[in-house]
């Protein structure tokens, strides 16, 4: 069986099975199971196949179609053009949340050296991509979790970020140390009713209870304690939540200005809050 066999045919197992990316899934397995980069796999679709690899290729496949994620099973994720280590430890990154990583980066800009904090760090991708990208900012991340941090940290390690990028564990923002200019929180949002049915990924990350508020309910009326005056927390968010996050903003911090940004597919994902100057 050549390359390009076992490519289609794994493409054709995994569409079947309801995979919406079905083709780059069976590619990105492919490429893991042989060791070799994108462009080297097109330049050798018309390899043969060697039956070992063969058969640890349709070995991963099957996990994939037992609904264990492709990230898992890599190892790896990227997100906003750089590669995250990722396990069962830790969610896996979306592509969504590079929204949430641009909102950041246009505020930045107004600060000379912004101190800006990623609460519920998970992989450490959020805070790991705004240390590398705003080369004058100091980032903190914070995680309730050790084994997410453990990740976070080897992450942050694997671009040498281990004295510009500080770790602290706690519950949202008990651990943080000092105040800041821009609060990331990418915090589970998922409904209850819906978490389970995201199967391969830890339900602590995503479960946010009934209506996927409840974390997010703790945070909002201690920010001012953790954010600086004219400093802005943007906060990930899901579908039909916009509403119901705004009015409890107004609710708790009336003087704060809101603002709801859709994300690349209209569905408004990050919720914007500045805090009076």
């Amino acid at each position: 069986m050549k390359y390009r066999e076992a490519w289609q045919k794994a493409a054709g197992l995994l569409e079947d099975s309801g995979l919406e990316e079905a083709r780059l899934e069976a590619e990105i397995l492919l490429r893991h199971t042989l060791g070799i980069s994108r462009v080297q796999l097109h330049l050798e679709l018309e390899r043969e196949l060697h039956p070992d690899k063969e058969a640890a290729y349709f070995q991963t496949l099957k996990r994939r179609l037992e609904g264990e994620p492709s990230a898992y099973i890599t190892g790896a994720k990227e997100f906003y053009g750089r590669a995250f280590q990722v396990d069962k430890r830790v969610l896996i990154p979306r592509p969504e949340t590079e929204h949430l990583i641009e909102k950041a980066l246009r505020i930045a800009r107004s600060y000379e050296s912004p101190y800006i904090a990623d609460i519920g760090t998970g992989s450490g991708a959020i805070a790991i991509t705004l240390a590398l990208e705003l080369k004058d900012a100091y980032v903190y991340a914070t995680d309730i979790s050790a084994e997410a941090l453990e990740v976070a940290r080897n992450n942050a390690a694997e671009y040498r970020l281990e004295k510009r990028l500080m770790f602290y564990r706690g519950d949202l923002l008990e651990s943080l140390p000092e105040m800041v200019d821009i609060l990331m929180a990418n915090l589970p949002y998922v409904p209850t009713a819906e978490a389970g049915l995201l199967k391969g990924e830890p339900v602590s990350a995503l479960d946010g209870g009934a209506d996927g508020l409840d974390i997010y309910r703790r945070l909002i009326p201690v920010l001012p304690g953790k954010l600086r005056p004219g400093g802005t927390a943007l906060l990930e968010i899901g579908i039909h939540q916009s509403e119901v996050l705004a009015n409890y903003i107004k609710e708790y911090l009336p003087q704060a200005a809101v603002e709801i940004s859709p994300d690349y597919a209209g569905i408004p994902r990050v919720a914007g809050i500045t805090l009076p100057a």
